[in-house]
């Protein structure tokens, strides 16, 4: 039992090292919002996908995305790293980190929606974490979301995809926004 304890350990060091190699260094994400205090000051610490896939609903709150403060990076990161290998420990996944497949998602949904005119009204920002891709946003009533949520799902490797979008940006949002990232969600308003 001991010696598997050390392999697991020995393994879980090993990834992390994959996974702090794939990010970069942590200090080399530039600041987004640097009026904030030191402390209160957000990055993509991990360097997860975080993208514009529309912009045309008026006055849209921009989501907080992969954005965290310094301590909630330090209390994320052990976390990230287990859950980013229990995928690979499963044999589910041919990467030795879960977390390893983002990028690729992330250009495979750029490369499936590369008609912009499909989003036309919307204003939609996509995350992609470990595998799983939040789509958050503002988009009229008439907009299709169970139809992006079917687009999303058949993109290769993606394996759980959440639609967070309201259809009124002066109502509160499902998602937490950039300016007020720590304002409640209003879950009622996920369509």
């Amino acid at each position: 039992m001991a010696r598997w304890i050390g392999l697991h350990a020995v393994a879980a060091c090993a990834t992390a090292a994959l996974t702090l190699a794939a990010y970069g260094p942590l200090h080399a994400q530039p600041a987004v919002a640097s009026a904030q205090p030191a402390a209160q000051e957000r990055k993509n610490w991990f360097n997860d996908p975080f993208f514009v896939l529309s912009n045309t609903f008026a006055d849209c709150p921009v989501p907080l995305g992969p954005l965290m403060t310094h301590a909630q990076m330090e209390d994320d990161a052990h976390y990230r790293v287990e859950r980013g290998t229990t995928c690979w420990l499963a044999h589910k996944c041919t990467k030795p980190n879960s977390y390893l497949y983002d990028a690729p998602i992330a250009t495979a949904i750029h490369a499936h929606f590369a008609d912009p005119h499909v989003f036309d009204g919307t204003s939609l920002w996509i995350t992609v974490q470990r595998r799983f891709v939040y789509a958050e946003g503002c988009a009229p009533a008439w907009f299709d979301l169970q139809g992006l949520r079917r687009q999303l799902e058949a993109i290769p490797d993606v394996e759980q995809v959440f639609v967070r979008v309201g259809s009124d940006a002066r109502r509160p949002l499902p998602y937490k926004t950039l300016a007020e990232p720590d304002r409640p969600v209003a879950a009622s308003e996920a369509r």
